[in-house]
């Protein structure tokens, strides 16, 4: 049994998330198809982050167990001329056995982008949230620094929809990077800018960096103040967090391994 590992990107706007589910169009569903087709049996593909309706991704990681004997490259090959055009394979590679997307990934990136000038152009109102509203981007920029850190995440994360599951689940989550930047947006008839928010962290709860964004937009607005986040992390309650903002603004950006290099067989041999 072979282990195939693919790096993949997708537009969400079509998809109603990551995971298969019954009567829905899904990532994961539409890639099970084509595989199926490729290999003759029907894989488990495992993500390394299960994106939600309408978030995109340009370096989600996922793997596969098959017995088919068909190169990484023409299994690359072939899943682009199959897939839809608003999911790509970008690379294929045969991992070692116990490698997991999801369980073996170290750090996720995720960004975030707002547009904020007058007219989105058409080209990027799929990929951005348009406002315009007057916000300190200084403020945001100061309390998105307050998440960097080992914290409970219970205020900033929706609930599963099973109360046994969310008391149970682990709330604790590190941050290594949440940083908002200002992006001059090319093509733009008002010379408009992007404020785009970058968060990578060992993992992420349902909604999380959406709600995450959302309270940076109320400290813009002035709803919050950005000594207020150490209170909301102690207060361990969502409904006191921001808006979970809409997906399309959304993208899962990077994945990270320990010694990637480690992972690829060539041959009969790991390399």
């Amino acid at each position: 049994m072979r282990n195939i590992k693919l790096m993949i990107a997708y537009d969400g706007t079509g998809f109603r998330g990551w995971q298969a589910q019954p009567g829905q169009v899904t990532v994961q569903g539409v890639l099970t198809e084509v595989l199926e087709q490729l290999t003759g049996s029907r894989a488990t593909i495992h993500a390394a982050g299960r994106t939600d309706k309408g978030v995109h991704a340009s370096g989600q990681v996922v793997n596969f167990k098959t017995q088919s004997l068909l190169p990484p490259e023409e299994l690359e090959r072939a899943c682009n001329a199959l897939l839809p055009p608003t999911v790509r394979v970008n690379s294929a590679e045969e991992v070692r056995p116990d490698f997991h997307s999801r369980w073996d990934a170290l750090a996720k990136t995720y960004r975030y982008r707002i547009f904020r000038g007058r007219v989105v152009p058409p080209f990027l109102w799929k990929y951005v949230q348009h406002d315009s509203c007057a916000m300190e981007f200084d403020l945001m920029a100061e309390a998105a620094r307050h998440f960097i850190g080992e914290h409970d995440f219970t205020t900033f994360a929706a609930s599963t929809g099973l109360e046994e599951c969310d008391r149970e689940r682990t709330t604790t989550r590190t941050v290594y990077r949440s940083e908002l930047l200002r992006v001059q947006t090319a093509n733009s008839r008002d010379s408009a800018e992007e404020w785009v928010y970058i968060v990578r962290g060992r993992s992420f709860m349902r909604h999380m960096v959406r709600k995450m964004m959302g309270t940076l937009v109320d400290v813009g607005r002035g709803r919050l103040a950005a000594g207020d986040l150490p209170k909301l992390f102690a207060l361990r309650d969502r409904s006191k967090s921001g808006a979970t903002m809409p997906p399309h603004g959304l993208c899962l950006e990077n994945v990270e391994y320990a010694d990637p290099m480690n992972s690829s067989i060539k041959g009969n041999e790991i390399s």
